[in-house]
């Protein structure tokens, strides 16, 4: 599998720098590595191209542009070229090897072998950024089988209906050909391999947009004269002596052809950057331009190298860099010919290979599916080997992709779509949530610090403590004490037996430092804030303990969460108490932590003790429990049978302090929910008090070998239904039953056991193994064929 290499230059100028992401990972999946940099301020690299480019506009060669102005009297030496290419070269390469930019540079050389087939894609908007010479980094000419091409920073996969065809459709545009010999390019394009090409010689604009409405063509391809405008941002054909064309004033038709499978788009002309760009806005999957005006010679001989390296069965990108850098050998007469070819590539595609453009029809094709025994083909007991071997292909391969996480990403998606199917629950009574709003932030006295005064606090907790809560939780940072003006606040934050303040623990590895305590509590009663985040940061994860570092201002042990919820069970006979094997037990209930490897999640830190969230289902996550805000309980609108024997959760919802974390769950304009932090507290409380007092169950996962056995379910399902169904429809009717009981049996497992299932892991092994039983069997077949065991006459169905 080839390497696909994103390098992305955000926004930023050479006079203040770029900033840089680098992507690396296999085609087709998403990127394993990814790491950021800089590319430093150098103006200089701007003057260089300048300086080269006037010098290389100014030599007098037939070329496919119009109007290159020659501005000098006299006429610059190809020598002087060469030098001016030298300096620019050497300056881009001191750019590219600066101390900012070398974590990406040694990343690169980490991770990628030499004889890596690697795609590079050079993301980024700016147009002088694109005009530079990059095939000439020398980290890019350590890897042979490397071409780099340019992308725009926005894209999107484009919906095509193109079945291949008996051969490929090729539109050839032969536009204004005045002073130039374009009809190389024709002939060229005549001798091209199961291709059919249609010619459009200088036609007119509406001779040409009728031809992209009224077929599928799956490249089109012009040479004439072109140019970009002064902007980069404009790129212009001249399709006969009188007519010019820009690629928007062709969008409709343009846009019509991509949609019907327009794959590729050559200009085989000047000064094409302007046409890529504009052409990129229709999301085609590949263009290839001549970033500078190009000598006859120098288009004729690219495209004659590339057609035969792409016609043989050459990747776009090998035949693009091997047509490239045959064209050295015309540098004694054109210098720099080898800078001129470039790709620009959606990168919501995959490059095809030029037999994935047409049928073989000499190859046998799948028109139906054999029921068994087949008849005069393969019989029962070999079919049944073929679904085994199907089997024992798809279901290694698939855990072995699982173990590395390259489907984790998926996995996570489909779980967080699965828990959104399930049933709404009631709100948890035994909790109240008390918000600190964004009004009664403000409605608080000026010299307040942080979110609540404590004043505030100072009232809440003698109302809240006459109504006899089981235990009150302050999700509220105070790393300094109480005024001196409150000492009943510090008293009853000092002794009370039933309140449980909260700090943050630090972390050395994304030099947190933390967050300390209120001075006045006790360590019996702290609790940690911290939360485990995924990737997407979204909370799927419930950290229940952890041991901090010795450095640490919290020394909390256990979360928040937990010790609000310790407390509360305490008061029903259930104490926290260890297994053998480490795992925490209160009452019937057996808290297994996760591990690096549990179910969809492959290769996390698994740090502390941690379990899965089962999140209470609502439509708004927000709802768990009874809420009322500060200035309403203030006001005395708290009610004693709210609180009585309830776990209180104080905590603030106000945007000025933003407090919220993403959800698996979406909100109505389909958007990842968040939710305040007291929120996802009273979730983690509410999951522990239900799991133990109620016997709603935890989020769980199958052992490895039971997930294997499911994989391998699913497989022989797929393999069975490919054997012993005969027609297409029919297989495509079952496949489709078989997908929809996959996707109910993860989903019903999920509602009424908390079944974590591997739903995508097995969606693959169902469809993979149909398909590999076909190939199986088509290649067997072929076989018998070849070897004259069924006689010529006879109907095969496959």
């Amino acid at each position: 599998m080839g390497k696909l290499v994103v390098l992305k230059l955000g926004t930023g100028s050479f006079e203040a720098g770029f900033p840089v992401t680098l992507q690396i990972g296999d085609e087709n999946v998403r990127p394993i590595v990814e790491i950021s940099g800089e590319l430093p301020p150098d103006p200089e690299i701007v003057l260089c191209y300048h300086q080269w480019q006037s010098i290389y506009c100014k030599l007098k060669f037939t070329g496919r542009p119009i109007g290159i102005p020659k501005q000098s009297t006299q006429t610059p030496s190809l020598e002087d070229c060469e030098k001016a290419a030298d300096t620019l070269r050497f300056h881009l390469n001191s750019w590219l090897s600066s101390t900012t930019f070398r974590t990406i540079r040694e990343k690169w050389l980490e991770k990628l072998l030499p004889e890596d087939h690697i795609r590079v894609l050079l993301q980024t908007n700016d147009l002088r950024l694109q005009k530079l010479p990059w095939h000439l980094w020398d980290l890019l000419e350590r890897y042979p089988k490397a071409e780099i091409a340019l992308s725009a920073p926005s894209y999107e996969q484009v919906s095509r209906n193109s079945p291949p065809q008996s051969q490929v459709k090729v539109l050839a545009i032969l536009g204004n050909s005045q002073g130039i010999d374009i009809q190389t390019d024709s002939q060229l394009l005549k001798e091209l391999p199961h291709a059919n090409t249609t010619f459009l010689v200088e036609p007119s604009g509406k001779d040409l947009t009728d031809q992209l409405w009224e077929q599928d063509w799956q490249i089109l391809f012009f040479a004439g004269h072109s140019a970009t405008d002064g902007s980069g941002n404009e790129g212009k054909i001249y399709i006969n002596q009188t007519e010019s064309l820009t690629i928007s004033q062709l969008k409709y038709g343009l846009r019509k052809a991509v949609e019907r499978g327009l794959h590729l788009a050559i200009f085989n002309s000047c000064d094409g950057l302007g046409l890529a760009r504009e052409f990129a806005d229709l999301h085609i999957p590949e263009i290839i331009v001549m970033r500078e005006p190009v000598p006859d010679r120098v288009a004729q001989e690219f495209l004659k190298y590339f057609l035969e390296a792409f016609a043989c069965g050459k990747s776009l990108y090998i035949a693009v860099r091997e047509a490239r850098e045959r064209l050295q050998g015309l540098e004694t007469q054109f210098p720099c010919a080898t800078w001129l070819p470039v790709i620009y590539q959606n990168p919501a595609t995959i490059p095809l290979l030029w037999r994935e453009l047409h049928v073989n029809q000499n190859s046998q094709q799948i028109t139906s599916i054999p029921k068994t025994p087949i008849r005069g083909g393969i019989n029962l007991r070999q079919a049944l080997s073929a679904v085994m071997l199907a089997c024992i292909v798809i279901t290694p391969l698939l855990m072995g992709l699982r173990y590395f996480g390259l489907l984790q990403s998926w996995e996570l998606m489909a779980f967080d779509h699965l828990l959104r199917l399930r049933p709404q629950e009631k709100p948890d009574s035994r909790i109240l949530v008390i918000t600190v709003t964004e009004e009664d932030v403000q409605s608080q006295s000026p010299n307040r610090r942080g979110s609540l005064s404590d004043e505030a606090l100072d009232k809440l907790l003698a109302k809240l403590e006459a109504y006899q809560p089981r235990v009150i939780g302050l999700d509220i940072y105070r790393d300094y004490a109480v005024q001196p003006a409150y000492p009943k606040l510090a008293a009853r934050m000092r002794n009370s037996d039933r309140f449980v303040a909260v700090c943050q623990v630090s972390n050395p590895q994304t030099s947190k430092p933390g967050i300390k305590p209120p001075p006045e509590i006790s360590p019996d009663a702290l609790g940690f804030s911290d939360i485990v985040i995924d990737a997407d940061n979204v909370v799927r994860r419930h950290l229940l303990a952890l041991t901090p570092p010795p450095s640490s201002p919290c020394t909390a042990p256990y979360a928040l969460n937990v010790q609000l919820t310790l407390r509360y069970l305490y008061a029903e006979g259930i104490q926290l108490q260890f297994s053998p094997d480490g795992a925490w037990q209160l009452g019937k209930l057996t808290l297994k932590p996760i591990e690096a490897h549990t179910g969809g999640y492959q290769g996390i830190d698994a740090l502390g003790h941690q379990i899965l969230l089962n999140y209470r289902s609502f439509v708004n996550l927000e709802a768990i429990a009874p809420r009322i805000t500060l200035q309403e309980a203030l006001a005395g609108k708290l009610k004693a049978d709210a609180v009585k024997d309830r776990i209180v959760l104080i905590g603030t919802t106000a945007e000025s302090f933003r407090d919220y974390s993403f959800t698996p769950y979406a909100s109505s304009q389909g958007k990842p929910q968040e939710i305040a932090g007291v929120f996802l507290q009273a979730q983690m409380v509410s999951q522990l008090l239900s799991a133990a007092l109620d016997g709603r169950p935890l989020l769980s996962t199958w052992d490895v070998w039971g997930e294997v056995i499911w994989l391998w379910g699913w497989a022989i399902t797929g393999g069975l239904l490919a054997a012993y169904l005969r027609q297409l429809a029919y297989l495509a009717l079952a496949m489709g039953v078989a997908f929809l009981s996959l996707y109910s049996s993860c989903l019903i497992l999920l509602i009424l056991y908390s079944y974590w299932l591997p739903f995508v892991p097995a969606a693959i092994a169902l469809g993979g193994s149909a398909v590999i039983f076909l190939a199986v069997i088509k290649q067997e077949s072929e076989y018998r064929i070849q070897n004259s065991e069924y006689s010529t006459h006879k109907e095969i169905e496959f």
